[in-house]
């Protein structure tokens, strides 16, 4: 993150401004896509039974240069240390060789990294890139993950309702 010019981030539970280290524990992020940002890791799927259920109960929905799949976790299904949205990624043989997969894959985590916070609590969501991805503009790319975001988001505001209507 940069902020009036002077080039700031977190590293190990220290800020750091302009190569200098600060106490521990002085770390001020006023914004929520910081921190949102910070929980990357923790933002991933990374287990496979995770993918297979955002498979099953998702359907596969398509944009420009990926298609994608999602799901809302109940109550009971949240992981203990974190209950935000998870963001999974695959890229098949498909895609290329080793080094062309890998391109793809940084790229793709670094664009959902940057647009987290757009996706509504406890989702999971599985991104397939086509090939243009290699390609692509990354601030093209940026967008269009944004726009998958947001509209995942609306259906997950729409299921909601449906499912607080069905109650009632």
């Amino acid at each position: 993150m940069t902020t009036g010019g002077y080039g700031m981030y977190a590293a190990g539970g220290f800020a750091v401004l302009n190569g200098r280290r600060a106490a521990r524990g002085r770390i001020f992020m006023a914004e929520r896509a910081l921190n949102q940002q910070l929980d990357w890791p923790c933002a991933r799927l990374r287990k496979h039974g995770d993918y297979q259920r955002v498979y099953k109960s998702g359907r596969k929905q398509s944009s420009a240069s990926m298609s994608y799949f999602f799901r809302l976790r109940a109550q009971d299904e949240l992981v203990p240390h974190y209950a935000g949205s998870r963001v999974g990624l695959t890229a098949g043989r498909v895609l290329g060789k080793a080094v062309e997969r890998n391109r793809i894959k940084r790229r793709m985590r670094e664009a959902a990294r940057v647009n987290l916070g757009l996706l509504p609590p406890f989702a999971d969501v599985v991104l397939h890139p086509r090939r243009v991805v290699s390609e692509m503009d990354f601030g093209k790319l940026e967008r269009e993950v944004a726009k998958i975001f947001s509209t995942i988001s609306v259906q997950a505001k729409a299921a909601q309702l449906r499912e607080a209507g069905a109650r009632a």
